[in-house]
């Protein structure tokens, strides 16, 4: 299997032939270095319904004629603009034919800002396990800290996870420390962070923290390709 982090929370699962983008925000990223045209994806899935999430998700969608996957009021906005949605729940999962995607409760905060002016209700927040080629993948979505982490990981043997380091708008490198922790993962991809100013963070230095107890880490570059198998875990 292929990841590819697109920067920000855009991570990119490629296998057999087959595609899902989690989070699509590549258009005004200042540190993406994809183009949304340069996209080829079978679904997008996505934590919740921000603009840094949701940016790209329908010209991504109708170029590909993708089909979204998200909580059932994001889902049911997406499909007022003719694309192609799956409507889910929190609890839910979803058999994607070579994925499957859990939702798992996130906490943060969730709305569709409109050019007029105003926010509309935009579901939960949201992440995902995903489950594919014999791996299971964590995305925590834009989240802050909660115990019931430790109840995630003891019933899910979480292979990878994603979690934001950022700060400010979502939990900061001593809290995602703890989050991975408590999902056990045996590798953690830290997203969410550099992205603007406020966000500003370390990532190595978090990776270094992660190892030091006793999980491994890995920072990803805007656009760098990881190839893993279940073997390799």
């Amino acid at each position: 299997m292929e990841i590819i982090y697109h920067g920000h929370s855009c991570v990119q699962l490629i296998t057999n032939g087959k595609s899902l983008l989690i989070d699509p925000f590549l258009r005004g990223n200042p540190i993406a270095v994809t183009e949304p045209e340069d996209i080829r994806t079978d679904y997008i899935l996505l934590t919740h319904a921000h603009t840094d999430h949701i940016l790209d998700a329908e010209p991504i969608a109708r170029a590909n004629d993708a089909t979204i996957v998200a909580t059932f009021e994001l889902a049911n906005y997406m499909s007022w603009k003719n694309l192609k949605t799956i409507d889910m729940n929190i609890g839910g999962t979803v058999d994607l034919g070579f994925a499957k995607a859990k939702m798992i409760q996130a906490f943060h905060s969730s709305g569709i800002f409109l050019e007029e002016g105003q926010i509309i209700y935009g579901g939960m927040p949201a992440g995902y396990i995903i489950q594919v080629e014999g791996l299971t993948l964590l995305h925590a979505g834009d989240t802050a800290l909660f115990s019931d982490m430790k109840m995630i990981g003891d019933r899910h043997p979480i292979d990878i996870a994603f979690l934001p380091i950022g700060d400010h708008y979502t939990m900061g490198p001593d809290d995602a420390l703890q989050a991975a922790e408590w999902f056990g993962a045996k590798l953690v991809i830290p997203v969410h962070y550099d992205t603007f100013t406020p966000i500003r963070q370390d990532a190595e230095a978090f990776v270094k923290r992660i190892e030091g107890q006793g999980q491994q880490g890995r920072v990803l570059a805007p656009g760098e390709k990881l190839e893993i198998t279940a073997g390799d875990m």
